[in-house]
């Protein structure tokens, strides 16, 4: 079993491992983007877009259960990949990955991080939002899951990211990821603008 750990999606986090019962972590020690491209693809995650060291995501608990991790990128899981089981690493080597499936937020323009056009970051890099479907629903869902209260406005802003997102949620989901989306298609983007929100709570 394999699962990845205090990351903001199921796509991205440190890398633990089950043995025999027990949860562990891997070392960072050679850990590399073919390592966290078959940790990825083995969640269903896509591929990576970044192999993170130096427990990134915090320090795991456990045993470290692999060091010196090769993966040529091909394997079909974590454990088909050569590996070291004697370890000089304590936690804070704890490696992570950023699959290409993980979806973040964030407000950028505003007074604070509560405030202005909303970005994703998908697919290793920043879009924007397409506001031909930003109502109520989907940008209230936004300001909750930032921690940022409940909406005040939806603002327009100009496109200048490179890709563009559509989210359509029939209900409130605890994330925009859990809602009906698709990225880069052109149709539901036609003539739009860029969705913005202001949340009546203010950013940590």
């Amino acid at each position: 079993a394999l699962r990845l750990a205090g990351g903001r999606s199921r796509c991205e986090g440190r890398v633990e491992l089950e043995q025999e019962g027990t949860w562990g972590t891997v070392c960072d020690d050679g850990w590399d983007i073919p390592d966290a491209d078959v940790v990825c693809r083995q969640l269903q995650c896509g591929h990576a877009v970044r192999a993170r060291g130096n427990a990134a995501f915090g320090r795991g608990h456990g045993p470290i259960l692999r060091d010196e991790v090769g993966c040529e990128g091909h394997e079909r899981d974590l454990w088909e990949c050569l590996a070291t089981l004697e370890h000089d690493c304590s936690h804070k080597e704890d490696a992570g990955v950023v699959c290409s499936e993980h979806q973040e937020w964030r407000l950028s323009g505003g007074r604070d991080g509560c405030a202005g056009r909303v970005e994703v970051f998908y697919r290793g890099t920043w879009s924007t939002v397409c506001n031909s479907t930003w109502y109520e629903t989907e940008a209230t869902v936004l300001c909750r899951t930032l921690g940022c209260g409940d909406v005040l406005q939806r603002p327009s802003f100009g496109h200048t990211l490179p890709g563009k997102m559509v989210y359509m949620c029939g209900s409130l989901q605890p994330s925009l990821a859990e809602c009906h989306w698709t990225f880069n298609k052109s149709a539901p983007c036609y003539q739009s603008w860029a969705a913005g929100v202001i949340c009546n709570g203010t950013g940590s």
